[in-house]
């Protein structure tokens, strides 16, 4: 009788939302066909919070812009996955308010600490900011990524199997945006370089986003190939999926990523000849005070350089130091010059959070534009990691950025050359090597305010300060 009545109740339950369903679709209203998928995840949410947390790994690759399916919205989002980090994101705190309890070791670790500081210094800046709605947004949107990518994602990698479960996802999902992207350029000549600027839309944004998270993940896939307790299959398997990753990444004619690989490379050779991450930091703030020593005759050297992006791999790589006629290489100049002079006109407290793609068309001159510009914010940010903090926050801005990047690398280190087990030092290194791409990439794009690069790079700090907190003492048979 019970089982009938149950039946009885879900029939009438599915007939009363498609009645109401048809009703809004009959009013040109949408949405409502997504409550089934919200209700799912809230309930999943509440019993199996680290599935959820995993689902949006896998959905990232693939989530779409909410102004893509709907043009005229005033609000941005990314679909589905920063809903589901908001609601993650409420389900932690209300458990966090019930049980009381969050593991102190994660909350005092070095790394929580800088990104704390960061953090704080966004709240901060948001008030002071010319555009404190913006700015506020802003800083919501950071906090929605760092808490369930971060805090809550270092207790899903309390099992190790966790951390691998999650490079994965991310993983096969770029298996099918690679596929995607590939496909359609195809369509145009899989050498036809200007197509590969479009064809990963409506995924992501452009190439440069895309080839950087293909760099990224490349580290652990390596990892994954290399490792000597695999069977024939599975290691056929994850050669195949290496291979695809190579193909993406020399098709998505992304220059900052490749050089950003290379760079990777030689940071791999640092770690293993055993170079102390300090050293490492005094020759990066050597060379960078070498070219402001010598930038005249460098900048005269550069300027010689013609080559201009295409198809051709060999004047594609020439061209990524050509600052006289590749439009890209300009307008990134154009877009960095703007940076530091809105940095000098506000060098303390900046514009504020989020800003800057609002406020530095004042600050293009006549003589930086190239035939790319705009004023209309409609074309990328500061492209830097760094000098955008810079101009949006102030020097204490991008002082705390290169914190959190800072002990991330240290804490990558430490975990490297103490842990007794030859297993997570091979995992902690190629983790670390990954993030490392996205932080060289740094230099030149930033991405940080998108789920496609969020998600990983906090997810890869997240492994690091876990592998130190919870498997650092491990031994493991090899």
């Amino acid at each position: 009788m019970r089982t009938n009545k149950n039946k009885i109740l879900f029939y009438a339950i599915s007939i009363l939302f498609v009645a109401v369903n048809l009703f809004f679709i009959a009013q040109d209203i949408y949405y409502i066909a997504f409550l089934p998928v919200i209700l799912l995840f809230v309930f999943a949410g509440f019993f199996s919070l680290d599935k959820v947390l995993l689902a949006v790994v896998f959905f990232t690759p693939l989530s779409v812009r909410l102004d893509d399916i709907f043009p005229s919205i005033p609000v941005n989002l990314y679909l589905p996955t920063e809903p589901l980090l908001i609601g993650i994101l409420f389900l932690f705190i209300c458990k966090l308010l019930l049980d009381g309890y969050f593991d102190k070791k994660i909350l005092v670790h070095p790394l929580s600490i800088a990104i704390y500081i960061n953090l704080g210094w966004i709240f901060l800046t948001s008030f002071t900011s010319t555009m404190p709605l913006v700015s506020f947004k802003f800083f919501l949107s950071r906090i929605w990524f760092v808490i369930p990518m971060y805090f809550l994602a270092t207790q899903l990698f309390k099992k190790q199997k966790n951390i691998e479960t999650f490079q994965w996802l991310y993983i096969f999902a770029l298996v099918i945006v690679i596929g995607y992207t590939n496909y359609r350029l195809s369509g145009y000549g899989l050498d036809n370089q200007k197509a590969s600027n479009w064809v990963v839309w409506p995924f992501f944004s452009d190439h440069t986003s895309y080839g950087a998270m293909l760099v990224m993940f490349i580290f652990p896939l390596f990892y994954f190939l290399k490792r000597k307790n695999e069977g024939l299959l599975q290691k056929s398997l994850t050669g195949l999926v290496f291979l695809v990753f190579i193909f993406g990444i020399i098709l998505s004619y992304t220059r900052a990523a490749w050089l950003s690989l290379f760079a990777a490379i030689g940071l791999w050779i640092l770690i293993k000849l055993r170079i102390k991450i300090q050293t490492v930091i005094i020759a990066v703030l050597v060379v960078v005070g070498l070219f402001f020593v010598l930038q005249q005759d460098i900048l005269w050297t550069l300027e010689q350089n013609e080559a201009e992006s295409s198809g051709r791999f060999s004047e594609h790589v020439q061209s990524m130091i050509n600052i006289s006629s590749d439009a890209s290489n300009l307008e990134r100049l154009n877009r960095w010059k703007c940076a530091i002079r809105m940095f000098q006109e506000k060098p303390f407290w900046g514009w504020g959070p989020g800003t800057y793609m609002f406020q530095y068309a004042p600050f293009q001159f006549s003589y930086d534009r190239t035939i790319i510009s705009t004023n209309f914010a409609d074309l990328g940010n500061a492209h830097s990691e760094y000098l955008g903090p810079l101009a949006e926050s102030g020097v204490l801005g991008m002082l705390s950025i290169l914190l959190v990047v800072f002990m991330a690398f240290r804490t990558g280190y430490n975990v490297y050359h103490q842990t007794p087990s030859k297993e997570i030092k091979e995992l902690t290194l190629y983790i670390l090597l990954g993030l490392s791409t996205y932080f060289i990439h740094g230099f030149l794009n930033n991405f940080l305010d998108t789920d496609k690069a969020s998600v990983p790079v906090w997810g890869f700090m997240a492994m690091l300060v876990a592998l130190e907190v919870y498997h650092k003492k491990e031994e493991k048979k090899n």
